[in-house]
């Protein structure tokens, strides 16, 4: 073993000397290596929380927009499901054509108490408030006052609705039916009768063409607006001074300035003559020259006004040869003036008016109440004038509530040619017809009617017999 004083522990002792500050310095380099790999780690650690934080915030954000997306969704859903409930249907498509078919079903009940007698099952007067079918107290025919009640649903009515666009142009066809129209009783006609299944023949009302301001086809009369008819239980409703026919038209609609619009029209002609002795209507079917009438409307927010005019030629031919043939004709005319004027901003309540005035225009008034013309033994037709008086009034007590007052009348006047006093002469025909009628309707829900009306009628003859009706209704009605 060598000494520690020996010449090997020198040299040993030497080289580590030599050799300790590298050794040193070495060590002090991994340290800091070390510390500098530490911060770097801390720092991405640091950096990693930092994003793993912002992550989960962003994830927190997005979830939340999420949820807020999610409820705004089923408000959207629910205000869609709100608007597709309260927005009209809008039919089908056929092609470039809408289709939409409206309509409604209706039940009538009534209870009618006539001072003159009776009036016949299974006729007009008996479904509706026609005053020529009042019946008069005849004392050289005494009668005792009757009373009759009935239910109807032909009042029920669907229409069906079709518009195409043609570019700038607009095409639309409108059909409209109900089963009250159909003339005859349920029997005559082949159909069921109120003792079995009421059955009753479709009847078509309005089937008209519109293509741009022109219509073709049948509709109201041109003469009249009826937007002035009044809210009723009844198929019409104050009929004794109403303007009421549909027939077969051309009309041109031309509008003149803001509001106001001119309508010209060429309708069907028909002159419904009656014959001394004889007050029964007959329907001549020999006219030449179609009624024209022109009415002029301004309307805006307070409601409309009318103004009307009728011309027209009545004629009669019974076609027989020689000094039997029986060929005259004269002009008819009438003026009418109208209007619906709202009382309040909703447009619940309103009054409406109809006054006209003229010679030879008796089918027009009253559902033909009086005649065109009376023909005479002579086969000259004599001229009859009438005044007809319309109006109503509806106040809305709230959105389901409403009241209606109506009242109407007509006066005929004849020739002082004609034999007011013979039965061979006038005596037995209409001379004047009124009635007042108050109703109140309740609407339970937005398409449902429900109704009950009282209404008090007169009519009158040319030699002062007269009969009076007092009509108690109750209707129901959904309209889709």
């Amino acid at each position: 073993m060598p000494k520690p004083n020996g010449p090997f522990f020198r040299v040993l002792l030497g080289a580590t000397a030599l050799a300790a500050p590298q050794l040193a310095g070495a060590q002090a380099t991994k340290e800091t290596e070390l510390a500098a790999r530490l911060e770097r780690l801390e720092s991405e650690v640091t950096q990693l929380r930092t994003e793993l934080a912002a992550a989960r915030n962003q994830q927190d954000e997005t979830a939340a927009t999420a949820a807020n997306a999610v409820r705004k969704s089923d408000e959207t859903s629910a205000q869609v499901t709100r608007l597709a409930d309260s927005t009209p249907k809008l039919g089908f498509r056929s092609g470039n054509t809408n289709v939409v078919l409206s309509g409604y079903v209706k039940l009538l009940a009534s209870s009618a108490r006539y001072s003159g007698g009776d009036d016949p099952s299974n006729t007009l007067g008996r479904d509706l408030y026609l005053p020529q079918s009042v019946p008069v107290f005849n004392p050289a025919f005494p009668t005792s006052p009757t009373r009759v009640t009935d239910f109807s649903a032909k009042q029920t009515r669907f229409w069906v609705d079709a518009t195409t666009k043609l570019g700038k142009h607009a095409l639309k066809a409108y059909i409209e039916f109900d089963f009250q129209a159909a003339p005859g009783t349920p029997q005559a006609l082949g159909q069921g009768t109120q003792r079995t299944t009421n059955a009753y023949d479709l009847a078509m009302r309005r089937a008209l063409i519109q293509f741009d301001r022109w219509t073709f086809g049948q509709d109201f009369t041109n003469f009249s607006n009826p937007a002035v008819f009044p809210e009723s239980t009844d198929y019409v409703g104050g009929v004794d001074g109403l303007i009421f026919v549909r027939q077969p038209m051309v009309r041109y609609s031309l509008p003149l300035s803001h509001g106001l619009t001119l309508h010209l029209a060429a309708e069907n002609p028909e002159t419904a003559s009656a014959t001394v002795g004889a007050p029964a209507l007959i329907e001549n079917g020999q006219d030449h020259a179609p009624d024209m009438t022109g009415r002029l409307e301004y309307a805006g927010a307070f409601g409309f006004l009318d103004l009307a005019v009728l011309g027209r030629q009545l004629r009669v031919d019974n076609a027989k040869a020689g000094a039997a043939h029986i060929v005259d004709s004269r002009v008819g005319w009438g003026i009418s003036t109208s209007g619906k004027i709202f009382l309040d901003d909703k447009h619940g309540s309103d009054i409406r008016f109809q006054a006209t005035y003229g010679e030879g225009i008796g089918r027009y008034l009253g559902l033909n109440f009086g005649p065109d013309a009376v023909l005479q033994t002579n086969g000259q037709l004599a001229g009859v004038r009438n005044l007809a008086l319309f109006g109503a009034g509806r106040y809305a007590l709230n959105d389901q509530w409403r009241v209606n007052l109506i009242a109407s009348y007509q006066r005929i006047f004849y020739a002082d040619t004609l034999d007011p006093a013979t039965t061979a002469g006038i005596a037995m025909f209409n001379r004047q017809a009124w009635s007042v009628a108050g109703n109140l309707f309740y609407s339970p829900v937005k398409n449902v009617d429900l109704g009950i009306e009282y209404r008090h009628g007169e009519r009158r003859l040319v030699n002062d017999l007269n009969g009076h009706v007092d009509r108690f209704d109750v209707a129901a009605k959904y309209n889709f």
